[in-house]
């Protein structure tokens, strides 16, 4: 029993020794490498396939860091909850994380992402918007990488031969889009009303612009039951029941609306900035046909969301330094000038908006700007994805008239309610 007891004590040293050799070892090629080494940059898919050119001048200056990009699918809603999957596995297999701006806070409070330090980043460059969505709690846990704002498309030829100029507010798209649209064979207006990401973020600018607010204290208190609430809902339902937004724009995400307009079904769509890129571009049917306006709201311009992306490192990476060497590098200004004449995407860097080069090839430039400067972003939660399913399922149920836009909003404030005590 002494030579057993012994020898045990024998064996727990050097598992002591060893388990200090590997440590320090550890510790030693952290230090000495920085965290640096090959990276995995995971996002939704490339729809303009302009990333991997991006990612090529990374590699040719870094080659110990060379990066690998993980496209995940199109839909936000697949690629967030593949991302979810990995970082609750603790797989590590993503070091970088393009996340959409409203992930940020979720992320940030289940521990998914790190802190990042502010210092690093040029933040002051960006538009000073952007960089709230990049925040959680007081800290900056990701950096603003591509913005956004809805805008609305307009067929121009349309309302020049009209002699109409774009709306402004609602009641002047709710009078186009009734009796000018059918005289072309033209639905009215549509943007993304399919129940995923889209139809919240389509309701939010609806309330926003309004004057409502859906959350307030990043998702501690409810303030969704307004008046303000009740009318942006009210506007979309009417125009579902009278006719001037199409059934079928019940079906549209981002693309399925994008293509009906580039097809030349639509008088107005409410989209983002990459759909009037894209409409625009030879061989559309409505190349040189289209306009692009701020949303309009009741009395004048509304409020869109503030939409895009932010780069985030996984709590898992095994090389932090080198993935936040990375998002430095992407949001450089010579990669943001690429981010928009190569992927269409509007870039974070306020300079590139006031760029006369840039404003000749992107007219659009100057109404994005405006756009973004007056957005709000969706509103901020620990629980924004179960935040959003609840708005996507009783918008649904208003725009299909299951629910009245007073009863709506009452059960989306209920529901709402209980999230957030849970």
């Amino acid at each position: 029993m002494r030579w057993i007891h012994a020898a045990g004590r024998g064996l727990l040293v050097l598992l002591v020794v060893l388990t200090g050799y590997v440590a320090s070892g550890a510790r030693a090629d952290v230090g000495a490498g920085g965290g640096r080494g090959p990276l995995t940059l995971a996002t939704a898919g490339d729809l303009t396939g302009y990333l991997g050119p991006l990612l090529q001048g990374w590699n040719r200056t870094h080659p110990g860091e060379r990066v690998t990009l993980v496209e995940l699918p199109d839909s936000a809603d697949e690629t967030r909850a593949q991302m979810v999957t990995d970082l609750r596995g603790g797989r590590g297999r993503f070091d970088v994380l393009n996340i959409d701006v409203d992930w940020t806070s979720e992320f940030a409070a289940a521990g998914w992402i790190r802190p990042l330090e502010r210092a690093r980043f040029p933040l002051d460059a960006f538009l000073p918007p952007v960089v709230g969505t990049a925040t959680y709690d007081g800290h900056l846990y990701a950096v603003p990488y591509v913005t956004n704002a809805g805008l609305l498309l307009y067929r121009k030829d349309v309302l020049d031969r009209e002699g109409l100029p774009p709306p402004r507010t609602w009641a002047e798209l709710e009078r186009d889009a009734r009796t000018v649209a059918p005289k072309y064979g033209l639905g009215g207006y549509a943007g993304q009303f399919l129940p995923y990401e889209g139809l919240t973020v389509n309701a939010a600018e609806a309330v926003y612009s309004a004057g409502g607010t859906i959350l307030g204290d990043e998702g501690a208190r409810v303030t969704v039951d307004s008046a303000a609430a009740r009318e942006g809902l009210g506007f979309l339902v009417r125009g579902v029941r009278e006719g001037w937004i199409p059934e079928e724009a019940l079906t549209y995400k981002e693309e399925e609306s994008k293509q009906a307009f580039q097809d030349g079904r639509l008088l107005f769509l409410r989209n983002w900035p990459y759909a009037y890129a894209v409409a625009s571009a030879p061989g559309s049917k409505v190349a040189g046909k289209i306009g692009v306006v701020p949303l309009p709201g009741p009395d004048g311009p509304g409020t869109s969301v503030l939409g895009g992306s932010n780069l985030a490192v996984s709590s898992h990476s095994r090389h932090p330094e080198s993935a936040a060497r990375l998002i430095a590098y992407l949001t450089s200004e010579p990669v943001q000038r690429q981010v928009l004449t190569r992927g269409a995407l509007p870039p974070v860097r306020a300079a590139l908006y006031e760029d006369p080069g840039l404003i000749r090839r992107f007219p659009y430039l100057p109404t994005l700007r405006e756009s973004v400067l007056n957005a709000a972003p969706r509103p901020k939660s620990p629980r924004y994805d179960q935040v959003s399913l609840a708005v996507q399922a009783v918008v649904h149920d208003a725009l299909t008239g299951h629910e009245t836009p007073a009863t709506a909003v009452r059960r989306l404030a209920r529901e709402l309610a209980a999230l957030s005590r849970r």
